[in-house]
């Protein structure tokens, strides 16, 4: 799907469709995750520095990424490519490869533009959001496909026509060929695929090497022998958090990889995993990355053991100039525990003390799941120190918060950036009123205007434009930040209920992304689709 993020906002905000939206980290390392198509008139795209994309489009609304909301989206489409095949490649929330060899659902090229148009309608139908589909022989040719097919379109690339359809096109177009690759090739007078597969094997071997140099002259003859994959196994589950302000207090960084090594072993149970190793990350202030790892005798999804495990990784790492990113990961994944009882021995014994000393300091923040800073393209930004006091924990879990102090910290575990509070996990009681922070772009409700979502906040005020996804353009009002009577809410569902997926409450996806059809090689008129929710 093109564009994912900011076209969901932009159909689940009416005041927004039409205009640029640009989602991302807000702080001042915040980079940008997905621009709309208005917003790329500016010259704004993803992987784009934040700061930067503000420069040429101060007037676009930026908003903090709200991942579980894309997610909802993504599996609903992710649904409807199973229905086609039993292979279902996901590639990421807004792109798969699909089999329809496997499916048996398209014949010929005439069945198979018919499936893929079908397609599109059914996420239109569910979702309320458009998809771009594209038909080839392989799954390189029909991820070219989609793209060319953006936005909203289709494009088959019908059998002995791809060399040509390839030739003019930018050595960039093929996968691996990245500005490093791009910019040696062009030294070397190498600019279009025609003119890769012009230059010979023995060439770009010569140029890139065995393996890179032999795939790519591959690829230039349009041949992609590889297949669709249906299921990979995780092979390991992290979480890492890029911080606006570089930290430099030792206590402050042991609290952050605790805090991360329980949002890891929660993402860890959700995917019914336990895990034997235990790797800590850390970025210092000068860009080096030191990872460090611990097996342990038994794969365990234990908080207290990950979280002593982490902090004794952290005891070998000199943090003295400064960390930009932490994270805590646990690979050598089983689907069963063997408990460490003399590591969680240790743990009751420490959390003993500290009910003993009257210390429970919590860590209030959250991050993007599964999202590694600049170079993933979003910045998780996480909040400071939550209350002290028996009972305060961690406010983990939820979606990327901006770096300003915003963020949703009652209601939804969240928390704002540098000082902010939020709430403390397992029941704890909620930030107080008065330390409230509120993300730009989340759902509210408010007891009197109903549902609406953050248009901004400072100054102990919050700005909520009242709208929903099938009304018009919504009033904005203006509140106290610890209003009584605005709180948190649930994205509301794109399609309302009782339409589109047999009722199915429509998640919000973006601005449809590209749905990718790949026709087998040698099997006349047996498509494989690639989508993208």
């Amino acid at each position: 799907m093109d564009a994912f993020y900011a076209s969901a906002e932009q159909a689940a905000k009416p005041s927004l469709r039409g205009k640029a939206v640009v989602v991302g980290g807000l702080g001042p390392r915040g980079v940008v995750a997905t621009a709309s198509y208005e917003a790329r008139r500016f010259g704004v795209h993803s992987a784009m520095p934040m700061g930067q994309a503000r420069r040429l489009a101060p007037n676009a609304a930026y908003l903090v990424p709200r991942f579980s909301f894309y997610r909802q989206i993504s599996d609903q489409v992710m649904r409807l490519l199973r229905e086609l095949s039993p292979l279902v490649e996901p590639l990421s929330l807004d792109e798969a490869f699909v089999d329809l060899e496997a499916g048996g659902v398209a014949a010929d090229e005439a069945a198979a533009r018919a499936v893929g148009e079908r397609l599109r309608a059914d996420i239109l139908r569910v979702t309320g959001l458009s998809g771009s589909v594209g038909l080839a022989v392989s799954k390189m040719l029909a991820k070219i496909a989609s793209e060319q097919a953006k936005p909203d379109g289709l494009l088959l690339i019908s059998p002995g026509t791809e060399r040509e359809l390839l030739a003019p096109m930018t050595v960039r177009t093929l996968p691996g060929v990245g500005p490093a690759t791009g910019d040696h090739l062009r030294r070397a007078g190498i600019t279009t695929v025609g003119e890769l597969a012009e230059a010979g094997e023995d060439e770009l071997v010569r140029l890139l090497g065995k393996a890179h140099g032999g795939s790519l002259y591959a690829m230039a003859l349009a041949r992609d022998e590889r297949p669709v994959v249906a299921e990979r196994d995780t092979k390991s589950v992290s979480v890492e958090d890029t911080y606006d302000v570089d930290i430099h207090d030792r206590v402050r960084v042991r609290m952050e990889v605790a805090r991360l090594a329980d949002r890891c072993v929660q993402r860890l149970r959700d995917a019914g995993h336990s895990g034997r190793t235990i790797v800590l990350k850390v970025r210092r202030f000068d860009f080096s990355t030191l990872t460090r790892s611990e097996t342990l005798r038994g794969p365990t999804d234990d908080p207290g053991v990950v979280r002593e495990a982490a902090a004794r990784l952290l005891e070998s790492v000199d943090t003295t100039g400064g960390v930009r990113l932490l994270g805590v990961g646990v690979s050598g994944l089983a689907d069963y525990t063997q408990e460490d009882l003399f590591a969680q021995a240790q743990a009751q014994a420490d959390a003993e003390a500290e009910a003993e000393a009257g210390v429970g300091g919590g860590v209030a923040g959250t991050g993007a799941e599964g999202v590694v800073g600049a170079e993933a393209g979003v910045r998780a930004d996480v909040g400071a120190r939550g209350g002290a006091g028996p009972g305060a924990g961690e406010a983990g879990g939820g979606e990327a918060l901006d770096g300003d102090g915003r963020g949703v910290a009652a209601g939804g575990g969240e928390a704002g950036g540098e000082g902010a509070s939020g709430d403390a996990a397992g029941g704890a009681e909620s930030a107080s009123l008065a330390e409230r922070r509120w993300s730009a772009g989340h759902d509210v409700r408010h007891a009197v205007h109903g549902a609406g979502w953050v248009q901004g906040s400072g100054l102990g005020r919050v700005t909520v434009r009242f709208e929903t996804p099938g009304s018009a353009p919504g009033r904005v009002r203006t509140f106290r930040t610890d209003d009584p009577e605005l709180e948190a809410s649930d994205p509301l569902p794109l399609v309302a209920s009782g339409h589109g997926d047999g009722g199915r409450a429509a998640v919000e996806v973006g601005a449809a992304e590209d749905a990718v059809g790949t026709w087998e090689p040698g099997v006349a008129g047996a498509p494989e689709v690639s989508g993208a929710p």
